[in-house]
């Protein structure tokens, strides 16, 4: 067993190496175009802010996806269909670190977490190839939606309403087979903006284990997933380098200063706020897959 955590933290340097490479490529071909009169690729101090603040309470069991989701809808930073690709190629590199954390320091078993790691990454690539070329509109409604459950989300924990659990570390049988079929939906629904830790959370608890178990689960199916997507992201342009790039680097202090220093925090309010916002992002993103439909009923690529 320890064998296969090895395993897994190397896979997970492996991974990053290949998105950072990719990463890089996109960069310098950024600044080939820049020098050219092109826009710059350089993230500016809000963008890092961003990063900062939703990475640093995404590590203290906040979530990272609906709040950067609301902040670059309100504040008109990322065009609404590259925002998918904008939030995982930008949060991949803070949530490869909150996994090599957690599954360090959290009991799990370890079969489990990598066959549950393994569904999260596969419905992810087949998940990206879809979303990466689905016209604004859809782009539009599917993170709508994705807001509006990671609003009810919120709410429930707000009012600790939890799913029932159990106390086992590990998953087998019919209990293995039902948390295959579910981290692979979950994987497919990251691409569209719907965030895996709430959802996983609840899964795992439903299906017997310590929800405790499920912080490596989450954070692991991330981070081994998110790359892979954001490969497809990069390769098909729909994101934004400059604003990823600030999430990505302001994300990286935000998740040792929340893991080591901080640690826990009262979040009931920062939680409300959250849930503000996000229903204000989930209202306008929607609203305007509906404007556009009457301006445009036939669908687009953005």
């Amino acid at each position: 067993m320890r064998a296969m955590k090895t395993a897994l933290f190397v896979g997970l340097v492996v991974v990053g190496v290949v998105y950072l490479r990719a990463l890089w490529l996109a960069t310098v071909r950024a600044r080939a175009a820049r020098a050219q009169g092109e826009a710059s690729a350089e993230p500016s101090p809000l963008e890092f802010a961003i990063g900062f603040v939703t990475n640093f309470f995404d590590t203290l069991g906040i979530g990272s996806f609906a709040p950067t989701t609301a902040i670059l809808k309100f504040k008109a930073l990322v065009a609404d269909e590259r925002i998918p690709g904008t939030l995982n190629v930008g949060h991949t590199l803070p949530t490869i670190a909150q996994a090599l954390i957690y599954i360090a320091i959290v009991e799990v078993d370890v079969m489990t977490l990598v066959l549950l790691i393994g569904a999260s990454v596969l419905g992810s690539w087949l998940g990206a190839g879809v979303v990466s070329s689905w016209p604004r509109r859809y782009v539009q409604l599917g993170m709508g939606c994705a807001l509006l459950v990671a609003a009810t989300l919120f709410l429930l924990t707000i009012f600790n309403i939890t799913a029932p659990s159990g106390n086992t570390l590990g998953l087998q049988g019919t209990t293995m087979a039902l948390g295959l079929v579910g981290n692979f939906l979950l994987g497919a629904l990251m691409q569209v903006g719907v965030g895996l830790y709430g959802p996983c959370l609840i899964m795992i608890s439903l299906l017997g284990m310590n929800p405790k178990a499920a912080f490596p689960i989450m954070m692991g199916s991330c981070a081994f997933l998110m790359p892979i997507g954001s490969l497809k992201f990069i390769a098909h342009g729909r994101y934004s380098l400059r604003t990823a790039l600030g999430l990505g680097l302001g994300g990286l202090p935000a998740v040792l200063i929340a893991a080591y220093i901080v640690k826990s925090l009262d979040l009931t309010y920062v939680r409300w706020l959250v849930v503000i916002v996000v229903l204000y992002a989930a209202l306008s993103m929607l609203r305007s897959a509906m404007v556009e439909a009457k301006t445009d009923p036939k669908p687009t690529l953005g």
